[in-house]
């Protein structure tokens, strides 16, 4: 059985995002909420939430044992980004895009 967390429009680019996961998948709980707690990442205060929301979602819901649990997938898509101006030279405008994540986040039990 498997639980499952999304997080949808979090106001950080993917790629940020995709370093830090490739650090906790496959990885126990335990282990992986150490990592995002002593990791210096932007992306780490957005994924300790998520985590601890699967996991519980997983004891809530289907009542699994924390001990056992560990992030199964994970994975980020790119969001609609926000589109900003800022100022150019003779009074032209050029386009910045702030752009967004998609994050989903798995949590399994080990047999």
């Amino acid at each position: 059985m498997e639980a499952k967390a999304y997080l949808r429009y979090a106001k950080i680019s993917p790629r940020k995002v995709s370093i830090v996961l490739d650090l906790i998948r496959d990885k126990p709980v335990d282990l992986a909420l150490a990592i995002l707690k002593y990791t210096n990442k932007a992306a780490c205060k957005y994924l300790l939430n998520l985590l601890g929301s699967a996991v519980s979602n997983a004891q809530n819901n289907y009542n699994l044992n924390k001990e056992f649990l560990y992030v199964s997938e994970c994975f980020v898509c790119p969001g609609k980004p926000l589109k900003r101006t800022r100022p150019g030279p003779k009074g032209r405008s050029f386009r910045i895009l702030k752009r967004t994540s998609h994050i989903t986040l798995m949590v399994r039990e080990k047999q």
